[in-house]
């Protein structure tokens, strides 16, 4: 498998620390409000590398944190009158809930921020800072000093602390924080009346945690340095990224990821996603429009990971209809002249399948390719039906869009179709065959009116109860 590395601009072949131990770190949210669907998309792609591997015979501990603790959480929290805990973990459920309905597997291990061993993490790791002259005391926290730091910045292509600021040494007022430069961080921010009983007890004085130190600490703990591959979205490359780097190597002396795999951004209808412009969406808002959350995903596994990705609500529908499709043609496709199905799947014809399969995903997870495969033996008459559906359900351990359970969905759903429907049906392929569009059209009008949808495939029409 050859991936993407951000930290040497280049594809590289992936080589395990330990193929029986593979170690994998994903920035999950910040649980202040639901997630969105530039953030599902992030966890959608940490999941395809995760079964990916594993389909490969890798044991893979895959580690995603929770942000639980920070500015935001904090305001919101007081703003509802509720306990930090009692609002973080309504939203910690319902991102859970949206992994659930995209298929993403569960993370080997979820770490909250605000857990004590976490916590205890946070606060050893800035005192060994401190004692080494990477980390200082300020009024507000505890700062790390970039100019300690000679490679600080080489994750983003912007080496060295200069690039990010003034070094001076003078006490400087910026962003609300007291530092000695513009580009030191937070690595701890002492107790305010804003944070009413929000804080942990520290050598350094009491406070909670910045957001950089808290993904250092749980890798560190639960983890260990180097892990093999640490995921997340390209905004994360600065500055959150590019000061767990800094932050860590200066603490334990070694790298913190062998790859830093990045994903790209979705816009929205062209336009970048954010809360001033009123186009965020999220899982919930998909589901409440009638579309399948398996529509949503198999609408990601149309866009390389490190390509921007559109988003339409017409793309969305197209991804639905093309997803209902592979699901039909699976369940009912019975014209195949092939063999019947083997007792491996990976014999003869279909290994060819099989290899060409896993070629594109070893090719940095190029999905788009990997659906087109899929296509591509679906319409291939020399395969069996049965060895169709086998070959892909295998493809699907790692596609992640759960077709042996909507197939059985499918059947179950089967309805018998009225005469008056079956004649309209025939009427309408007929027009379609004499390119009468009109008629076909207005014959699409009339099922519909009778209470089913009718969708087109390459061999014959889709129809379902409405």
């Amino acid at each position: 498998m050859k991936l993407y590395n951000t930290l040497s601009h280049s594809l590289e072949e992936f080589e395990p620390i330990d193929p029986a131990n593979v170690k994998i770190y994903t920035c999950g949210p910040t649980v202040y409000g639901p997630v969105h669907i530039g953030n599902l998309r992030t966890y959608t792609v940490g999941d395809i590398l995760v079964r990916a591997l594993r389909n490969q015979g890798y044991k893979v501990i895959h580690v995603e944190n929770i942000t639980d603790v920070d500015d935001k959480t904090i305001r919101s929290s007081r703003e509802k009158k509720v306990s930090l805990k009692e609002f973080t973990s309504d939203f910690t459920n319902a991102y859970f809930k949206d992994l659930d309905n995209l298929n993403i597997l569960r993370p080997t291990q979820s770490p909250r921020a605000t857990e004590q061993e976490n916590i205890t993490a946070m606060i050893d790791m800035i005192s060994s800072l401190i004692k080494s002259g990477h980390a200082y005391k300020s009024e507000d926290g505890v700062y790390y000093r970039i100019s300690s730091d000679p490679e600080y910045g080489k994750l983003a292509g912007k080496v060295g602390p200069s690039s990010e600021g003034p070094t001076f040494r003078s006490r400087i007022k910026n962003d609300e924080y007291e530092k000695e430069a513009v580009g030191d961080f937070a690595l701890w921010k002492f107790q305010t009346p804003e944070d009413g009983e929000v804080g942990w007890d520290a050598p350094f004085g009491k406070g909670r945690p910045g957001w950089h130190i808290e993904c250092s600490a749980m890798i560190h703990r639960l983890l260990g340095e180097p892990i093999d591959i640490h995921t997340g979205g390209v905004d994360l490359i600065f500055p959150h990224h590019t000061n767990e780097i800094a932050q860590t190597e200066s603490a334990f002396g070694d790298q913190v990821a062998n790859i830093w795999l990045h994903n790209e951004f979705i816009q929205v209808d062209g336009k970048k996603m954010s809360k001033s412009l009123g186009n965020v969406i999220t899982l919930r808002e998909i589901i409440k429009k009638g579309f399948s959350p398996l529509a949503l995903r198999y609408l990601f596994l149309t866009t390389h990971y490190r390509q921007k990705q559109n988003f339409t609500w017409e793309a969305l529908t197209a991804a639905q209809i093309a997803l209902d499709r592979l699901t039909h043609l699976l369940a009912t496709d019975n014209t195949s002249s092939g063999p019947t199905a083997t007792n491996s799947v990976a014999v003869g014809p279909l290994r060819i399948w099989q290899e060409k399969f896993m070629g594109t995903i070893n090719n940095d997870l190029n999905m788009p390719q990997a659906l087109a495969v899929v296509w591509e033996l679906v319409k291939d008459s020399s395969v069996s039906h049965s060895n169709k559906q086998a070959m892909i359900f295998e493809f699907d351990k790692i596609l992640g869009l759960d077709l042996q359970k909507q197939i059985e969905k499918l059947q179950k759903e089967t309805v018998e179709i009225p005469d008056e429907v079956k004649r309209f049906i025939g009427d309408r392929e007929e027009a379609r065959k004499n390119k009468d569009f009109k008629k076909s059209d207005e014959l699409r009008l009339e099922i519909e009116k009778l209470g089913y949808k009718v969708e087109d495939s390459d061999q014959a029409p889709i129809v379902r109860k409405q």
